[in-house]
C-alpha cells in the first residue's frame, strides 16, 4: 500500500497548511502549473511524480514531461496537466485512452474538484485534485490524498485548504 498525496496548480504557492496535509503521505504526485519554487519544496519534502503545466517555465519542463504514465501498487496511472474529463477529453488523450485506457487518469488544469469515473471504460478513475494555489477562479483550494493498494484506490480524502485568498496554516 503507498500513500498519495495530489496536488495541481499551486501556481507558486506552497504553504504550511499544503506540507501539514501531505505530511503522512508516501509520495506527492503534481499535475502541471507549479509556478516558482514549489517543484523544488517538494521534492526535498516528499518523493514526487510531476508533470508540467501550461504555466510553467522551460526549467520544470526540462525536467518533468508533459505526460507521464506510471504503475503504483498495481494500478496503470496516466498523468497530465491538460486532459479533460470523461466525454470531454482533450483529443490527444481521447485517442491514447481509447486505444489503452489506465486504471487512473490524472489532470489539473480546469481548477475544478472532480473524481469520477469513465462510463465508456468502467475500470477507469479520473481525478482532477483542484486548485491548491491562491491564483485563478476557484472558491476553495483543496488536494487529495488517498492510497493505493493491488490495483485500488482507497480513502480518498477532499482536504480544503481554505478560500482562494485566505491560508488556514
Amino acid at each position: 500500500m503507498k500513500k498519495i498525496g495530489l496536488l495541481s496548480d499551486t501556481h507558486g504557492y506552497l504553504d504550511d497548511a499544503i506540507l501539514n496535509h501531505l505530511a503522512n503521505v508516501d509520495e506527492v504526485w503534481h499535475a502541471g502549473d507549479f509556478g516558482p519554487d514549489v517543484a523544488e519544496r517538494l521534492e526535498k519534502f516528499k518523493p514526487m511524480k510531476g508533470v508540467f503545466g501550461n504555466i510553467d517555465d522551460a526549467a520544470i519542463r526540462k525536467t518533468y514531461p508533459r505526460m507521464l504514465r506510471f504503475m503504483c501498487e498495481e494500478l496503470d496511472v496516466l498523468m497530465t496537466h491538460i486532459g479533460g474529463y470523461p466525454g470531454h477529453y482533450e483529443p490527444h488523450m481521447r485517442e491514447l485512452i481509447k486505444a489503452n485506457p489506465p486504471g487512473l487518469f490524472i489532470c489539473g488544469h480546469s481548477h475544478i474538484l472532480k473524481v469520477m469515473r469513465d462510463p465508456k471504460h468502467q475500470n477507469l478513475i479520473h481525478i482532477n485534485p483542484g486548485a491548491a494555489g491562491k491564483h485563478g477562479f476557484h472558491v476553495m483550494r483543496t488536494l487529495l490524498r488517498f492510497e493505493v493498494n493491488e490495483g485500488t484506490i482507497q480513502n480518498m480524502d477532499v482536504v480544503e485548504l481554505g478560500l482562494r485568498g485566505k491560508s488556514d496554516s
